[in-house]
């Protein structure tokens, strides 16, 4: 792995940390090794922790690939997309460990783990592509309609209402809120109890369960490549 990203293994427990600039933007680049990370905590049966750098998981796509043209936006939109299908499908349990703000394509890689823990502080999480003049993508707003509480899928993909830590749980982007100095502690301590699951049955039953959503979103990810709206 290069400075984009770190990996280590122990005791069965994969941790990706992200570390591309202040806000760790997701680029093609760091999606590529996110990619390869994965590929090695799959061949090692690992569960998977995915964190960032203190007060940041992710500002979300990196603005310079997402302005550069149409075409560049396009694709780097489905790279990610991709990645959170490969999340929500991945074969090992997947956590989150959130250090402080997640927004756009950050808050979309809360929504694609099995459990998501996050900090108490002057945290931002939220979908504010409409707050910035991006419509909402088809594949942004299955994940979202999937993972989010009803009552505030509104509020968070058609207003680009941001949250702060608590309330952020409130609506589905995480699950547990814990303090600064505890979050990789606990993180580790709740993969280590997913390192006790049958992994095949953990596997078969989230692709049970996700079953519909995922063909949901595979339909999506081409209907964002090919324009459609």
């Amino acid at each position: 792995m290069s400075e984009l990203l770190s990996y280590e293994l122990k005791d069965n427990i994969a941790v990706i940390t992200l570390n591309n600039g202040k806000v760790n933007a997701i680029s093609p680049q760091l999606i590529e090794e996110f990619n390869a990370a994965l590929d090695a905590a799959e061949q090692s049966k690992s569960v998977v922790v995915i964190t960032g750098t203190p007060g940041m998981l992710s500002g979300g796509y990196d603005l310079k690939v997402m302005t550069q043209s149409m075409e560049s936006a396009m694709a780097l939109v489905k790279q990610g997309s991709t990645l959170s299908h490969r999340l929500l499908s991945f074969p090992m349990p997947v956590i989150v460990a959130c250090p402080g703000h997640a927004v756009a394509k950050g808050a979309f890689l809360l929504l694609s783990a099995d459990l998501r823990i996050g900090v108490e502080g002057p945290y931002k999480i939220g979908l504010n592509e409409v707050a910035i003049g991006m419509t909402m993508h088809h594949a942004g707003i299955s994940i979202a309609r999937a993972r989010l509480a009803p009552v505030y899928l509104n509020r968070c993909v058609i207003n680009a209402e941001m949250f702060a830590p608590q309330q952020a749980k409130e609506a589905g982007f995480l699950d547990i809120v814990v303090e600064e100095s505890e979050l990789m502690a606990r993180a580790m301590e709740e993969a280590k109890k997913m390192t006790a699951l049958n992994l095949k049955a953990h596997k078969n039953t989230k692709l049970k369960v996700r079953s519909a959503f995922l063909s949901e979103l595979a339909e999506a990810i081409e209907k964002d490549a090919t324009g459609s709206l």
